[in-house]
C-alpha cells in the first residue's frame, strides 16, 4: 500500500530577528497510510501543532518535502494541487469555539468548503449534504439553523468534525481536537472519529497530549521533542518497548487506575540539557521495519542493553 502522506526532512523555522530564529520543527520524516491513525505526541512546545499546520500549508515550510496523494505540496503549487490539498486534506482545530464563526449559522459554517469549491448543483443538494453529515456526527438537522454559542463544547467539536468531513477528505489533521473537552465527552468524540474512519477509510494525523487516548486511537505513534522526531513505531512497540529516554519518561508519567500500582509507579525524569544527548548528531536507527529511533550508534547500544 502506498502512503497517502509522505513527510521528508520537514523544517519550520520562525525568524525572531536578524540573529535568532526559533527552530520549531527541525527535520522530521514520517508517512501516513490510507485508513490509519498516526498519533503525534510530545510536551507543549515540542512542535506538534506547527507540524500539522505546516503540512496543511497554513505555514510555509522552511524546507523539506511533503507529498500528498502523489502530489508534491511543499514549495510552489499549481492550481490543481492547491484544489487537491484544500478539498482532500482537512483540519479539526483545538478550540471549537475559536474556530467557528459566531456570526454564522451552523449550516453555513459546515457548508463553507462546499461553497468555496462549488461542490453542489443546487441549494437543495447543499442542504442535504449538511443534514447528512450532521446526523453522522450525532447531531440533527434541527441544529443547522442555530449559532455556535447555543451548543455545548462537545457539540461544537462535533460541528468542527462535520465541517471537515463534509468535504469527503482523504486525510484529517486533528490538532488536539479533544483536549478542551470533558473526559466523558472526549471518549464520545474519539469513538465517533473511529466509527467514521471505519466507514470512510479516512486517515488521521492525531495530535494530542493524552497518551492513553493516543494509545486507544492510534495505529502508529511518533514522539516529538524540541522539533525532532525522537522515536516512531507501532502503538505496541512504543508502549511495550520504548527505546529513547524521552519516550520512557513520557510513558512513566501515565497514571495507573490501580491504587497499588500507582503507589509503586516510578516516574522517570528527562532533561535534555543534562542528558548529554545532541539530537542534531543522531540519525534514524531502525529497530524494526516500523520502529525507528533518533540516536547515534553508541547511544543505541546503551539504550538497548
Amino acid at each position: 500500500m502506498e502512503p497517502i502522506l509522505i513527510v521528508k526532512d520537514l523544517k519550520q523555522h520562525f525568524t525572531v530577528n536578524r540573529k535568532y530564529s526559533v527552530k520549531a520543527v527541525n527535520g522530521i520524516s514520517f508517512e501516513i497510510y490510507p485508513g490509519e491513525t498516526y498519533g503525534l505526541v510530545g510536551e507543549s512546545g515540542s512542535g506538534k501543532s506547527t507540524t500539522g499546520r505546516s503540512i496543511i500549508r497554513l505555514y510555509e515550510p522552511t524546507s523539506g518535502e511533503i507529498i500528498f496523494n502523489g502530489h508534491k505540496i511543499s514549495g510552489k503549487m499549481s492550481e490543481k494541487d492547491i484544489k487537491e490539498l484544500r478539498t482532500k486534506m482537512q483540519m479539526i482545530f483545538q478550540d471549537p469555539m475559536a474556530c467557528l464563526n459566531p456570526r454564522k449559522k451552523v449550516v453555513d459554517i459546515i457548508a463553507q468548503g462546499l461553497d468555496i469549491h462549488h461542490l453542489y448543483k443546487n441549494r437543495q443538494e447543499r442542504l442535504e449534504k449538511v443534514y447528512r453529515i450532521l446526523e453522522k456526527v450525532g447531531l440533527s438537522k434541527e441544529h443547522a439553523n442555530r449559532f455556535p454559542h447555543q451548543f455545548s463544547g462537545g457539540q461544537r467539536q462535533r460541528i468542527g468534525i462535520a465541517r471537515a468531513l463534509v468535504m469527503n477528505p482523504d486525510l484529517i489533521i486533528a490538532d488536539e481536537a479533544i483536549s478542551a473537552l470533558d473526559v466523558s465527552i472526549q471518549a464520545q468524540v474519539v469513538n465517533l472519529m473511529k466509527a467514521i474512519q471505519k466507514e470512510t477509510n479516512t486517515a488521521y494525523l492525531f495530535i494530542a497530549h493524552d497518551l492513553s487516548m493516543v494509545k486507544y486511537i492510534s495505529d502508529r505513534i511518533g514522539v516529538l521533542h524540541l522539533g525532532h522526531l525522537v522515536e516512531t513505531g507501532t502503538t505496541e512497540e512504543i508502549f511495550t518497548n520504548p527505546i529513547h529516554p524521552y519516550t520512557k519518561s513520557l510513558l512513566s508519567a501515565i497514571p495507573a487506575p490501580n491504587p497499588k500500582v500507582e503507589r509503586d509507579r516510578e516516574v522517570l525524569t528527562y532533561r535534555y540539557e543534562e542528558s548529554g544527548i545532541d539530537y542534531t548528531q543522531g540519525k534514524r536507527q531502525k529497530i524494526s521495519d516500523t520502529h525507528i529511533v533518533l540516536a547515534t550508534d553508541e547511544q543505541l547500544k546503551e539504550w538497548t542493553k
